[in-house]
């Protein structure tokens, strides 16, 4: 690793010396001017990404590490030759799709808290320079290379650069060493590294690297891209490839020996080998499709591979706050226990203050993280911007002013509490006192006594307990979370002061959306750490199906504690609703479902949740509210926080599958036609019907929508070879039929070719309007409702009219024009092949859909 970085020299410095040399200021940081100037010299804080390889480069690539298409490259090159142009397209489209995705790299959010001429904002992090001064707590990512001013039980993964898995200890003092520098980032323990997370604790600092002066940019500058895998569904994809390009290349060896043998030329029997080699190109092409879809809707897909992955996705584990409602918290009730009132907020302030309330948000104020400037801007987690807002509006701000904070316990999702130690300021002789917020049950099992004022704290017996919690589910019950406030020296004997409860409102839409997905065979599961009544009254209130009389449909936190895997495995099925739980058990509840075949979508925005993303076959994680951490470990992030969003990502990926597998429809039915057509001709000794420009002239290829598949449902189903069949039968059938009509005198001119190839020419058209969809009439997806489809004809068939009516493409294809009478004929015959293909379809659709079932419809 580097010693020669800015961070080796600055973690010798003293903070304040640091400050100088940086030209810094300990309180306001930097003015605006100063960092347009340190801007000219250190640039913005980001990386320069290579360019890829050059669209040709990547064109030859492809043959040598493709096997498939390197045992094309021959008909290929005859193509090219002959004017064909469509592989050279494709390879410009998956080129554009992969440029697209590293502009779409660039749109993940990465923000900072920054202190900057003594104003604190959210800004992106590209804009730091040397000497700003930047915050971070649990869950963010280090912005820079930070030499550290603060830092309260902080705590740092550093193992994307050391390999340490477990979190560093960090400090502000000076580290002492024989050099001008530290070289070992290990010994650095007052420098927070640039693309590190905060595990614990928070903290603060002044900017010493950015950009490739940081020792994240040195590792960065030496670790190339892995190439993105390839899902099992591309492998099967290269797979089929490969046995159809088999069976093909036997069949063109005996069409071309036949051929040979009976003296034709070599050129135009190697022109008719119809090889689907668009298949890989295709996968790769749908799916960065697909991907620019989702970036439209504000969900950065960071892997090709995830957008096909969620085609196969029956579960959606969601948690509660911040994904299924706002995490906007505003407090509505306070309970104390010496009136035993619940005192409500949500119309007003309460007529009284009674000195237990008081004390409540005194509690709440001082236990807490968040600030308010003056501007009104909030800063920190919902839950203590709430209190802070309740103590502003309640004129009780002031009492929070008068004491100093001597240490702090930070809140983790694992002990379900935060707490302080404070002292009255300015008054030396006055005593240090916890004050402790959290969970309901956590806060109660801490608490002896409960407050009725500071002279009066009888003790908390079992009464006095049972009377709190009929309190706390009354609250719950109504969808609120509560949190619950103790005070004391003694950190096992505190006392109960009260709770407070607030209201976090679902978002727009979601219950919309989660109606959706569940009529789409997508079971919707929530997670939350709320209490079990808070979590189902919010289930109930957004759709999710939970069972009114009883918790049969809830299980908590210590139930998973008590369940082996194969118990919770059992049960896992019956289960929406999960309260009260920690990040290992949303990492049970994740494994339990896969154990049981289901591809599982995890959604979350805090740290807690970054776990629980990584290990789903799916990660979503919240763009705006969602912390560092948790973008990380996530597969897809969702720009605007939007859950309405998934479900557009369900249907995308849902889709790509039949898209893909249509296209293979409509290509195989083409292919096989034509090869059996030639084959025919071939072996029975009569002349080639098409010329080879004019098969290469006839192959397209036609992507449409299809509705959700099951997990591994197969590329080549019978039903879809049948249909292949069915349609190259009935396209050889009728091509023949025109072409044995034409050459009744038994030689072989203009028209006869001209006929044949335009019949084979509406076959093709036909067909594509058929593959359009599976098993809905195309009467009912509406013959025009997609646009680049009918534009796509349209030029097919402008094009065909030009090769058979302009003198030009008449000299190139052989040709000869065509009467009305003789259009119309073609058209009735070669419009059996769509009318054969809706029978099939009216016929399927009288019989239940045994392999689908009940999904939402996505042809277009």
């Amino acid at each position: 690793m580097c010693s020669l970085t800015p961070s080796a020299y600055f973690a010798c410095y003293t903070v304040e010396k640091t400050i100088q040399e940086l030209d810094s200021d300990l309180e306001n940081g930097l003015n605006p001017s100063q960092a347009v100037e340190k801007r000219k010299t250190s640039g913005y804080n980001e990386f320069e990404v290579e360019e890829g390889d050059h669209p040709v480069i990547k064109f030859f690539k492809q043959f040598l590490e493709n096997p498939l298409i390197l045992l094309l490259l021959c008909s290929a090159v005859v193509s090219l030759i002959m004017g064909n142009r469509k592989d050279a397209f494709s390879v410009f489209l998956e080129y554009r799709s992969e440029k697209s995705l590293e502009a779409l790299n660039k749109l993940v959010p990465h923000h900072c808290h920054l202190t900057r001429d003594g104003h604190l904002a959210t800004v992106s992090a590209a804009e730091l320079v040397p000497g700003d001064l930047v915050r971070f707590g649990v869950g963010d990512r280090v912005p820079a290379d930070v030499r550290l001013i603060t830092a309260v039980n902080l705590e740092i993964d550093e193992s994307n650069l050391t390999g340490e898995t477990k979190p560093r200890k960090k400090t502000i003092d000076v580290i002492i060493s024989e050099s001008s520098y530290v070289e070992s980032i290990q010994e650095r323990k007052n420098i927070a590294f640039m693309g590190t997370l905060v595990r614990n604790g928070h903290g603060s600092g002044v900017v010493v690297g950015t950009g490739n002066n940081t020792e994240y940019g040195v590792v960065f500058s030496l670790v190339k891209e892995a190439e993105t895998p390839k899902t099992p569904f591309q492998i099967s994809m290269n797979d089929l490839g490969k046995k159809l390009s088999y069976l093909s290349g036997a069949i063109i060896a005996v069409i071309v020996t036949i051929g040979l043998i009976q003296g034709r030329q070599w050129l135009e029997i190697l022109a008719v080998a119809a090889i689907p080699e668009g298949l890989p190109i295709v996968v790769a092409v749908t799916l960065g499709l697909g991907v620019l879809r989702m970036a439209r809707k504000n969900a950065i897909i960071k892997k090709l591979p995830s957008v096909e992955t969620l085609g196969s996705v029956n579960v959606v584990c969601v948690d509660k706050t911040g994904t299924l409602t706002e995490n906007v918290m505003t407090v509505t009730k306070i309970f104390t226990l010496d009136e035993e009132t619940i005192f409500d907020l949500e119309h007003g302030l309460p007529p009284k203050t009674t000195v237990a309330m008081r004390e409540v948000l005194k509690i709440g104020g001082l236990c807490n993280n968040a600030k308010i400037d003056d501007e009104g801007k909030k800063f920190g987690q919902a839950t203590d911007v709430a209190l802070l807002d309740c103590l502003i509006k309640m004129n009780l701000e002031d009492e929070i002013m008068g004491y100093d904070r001597v240490s702090e316990i930070p809140f983790n999702s694992e002990q379900k509490w935060m707490s302080v130690i404070c002292r009255k300021k300015n008054d030396n002789s006055s005593s240090e006192i916890m004050y402790l917020k959290g969970s309901i049950e956590v806060v109660l099992g801490k608490c002896a006594s409960y407050y009725v004022s500071e002279t009066h704290k009888p003790p908390l017996d079992v009464p006095a307990k049972e009377s709190v919690m009929r309190h706390v589910t009354a609250m719950s019950s109504l969808g609120l979370r509560v949190l619950a406030m103790a005070s004391g020296s003694d950190h096992n004997k505190l006392t109960f002061v009260g709770c407070v409860a607030m209201y976090d409102p679902p978002r727009k839409g979601v219950e919309k959306a989660i109606k959706q997905l569940i009529g789409g065979g997508v079971k919707v599961v929530m997670i939350t750490g709320d209490s079990d009544q808070t979590a189902l009254s919010i289930a109930r209130k957004l759709g999710i199906p939970v069972n009114p009389a009883n918790h049969s449909n809830c299980l908590t936190g210590a139930d998973i504690e008590a369940m082996s895997s194969e118990d919770l495995k059992a049960v896992i099925g019956s289960i929406t609703v999960f309260a009260r739980t920690a990040p290992k058990h949303k990492m049970a509840i994740i494994q339990a479902f896969q154990s049981n075949g289901s591809i599982v979508a995890m959604t979350g925005d805090g740290v807690n949740d970054a776990p629980a993303l990584k290990i789903a076959d799916i990660g979503i994680s919240m763009g705006k509210s969602g912390s560092d951490v948790s973008r990380e470990a996530a597969d897809i992030i969702l720009v605007n926080d939007e859950f309405v969003t998934i479900l557009d990502a369900v249907k995308e990926g849902k889709s790509i599958f039949y898209n893909i597998r249509n296209f293979l429809t409509f290509q195989l039915s083409t292919s096989i036609a034509a090869l059996t057509l030639i084959t025919m001709s071939t072996v029975s000794g009569l002349p080639n019907p098409l010329n080879a420009m004019q098969i290469l002239w006839i192959i397209d290829e036609s992507v449409m929508r299809q509705p959700p598949r099951k997990k591994n449902a197969p590329i080549l189903t019978p039903a879809l070879i049948m249909r292949v069949l069915t349609c190259s039968a009935i396209i050889v059938a009728g091509t023949l039929f025109t072409y044995i009509t034409e050459m009744r005198d038994g030689i072989v001119t203009a028209r006869d070719t001209t006929m044949t190839f335009t019949c084979f020419v509406f076959f093709d058209m036909f067909n594509a309007l058929s593959c359009r969809s599976e098993k809905k009439s195309i009467f009912k997806l509406g013959i025009f409702s997609n646009k680049m489809f009918n534009l796509a004809v349209a030029f097919s068939l402008l094009g065909q009219l030009l090769v058979i009516y302009l003198p030009f493409f008449q000299a190139v294809f052989q040709t000869e024009p065509l009467g009305l009478d003789d259009i119309f004929g073609l058209l009735v015959i070669t419009s059996s092949v769509f009318w054969i293909d809706e029978f099939r379809k009216h016929y399927h659709n009288q019989k239940p859909d045994e392999e689908y079932g009940t999904v939402m419809a996505m042809e277009m």
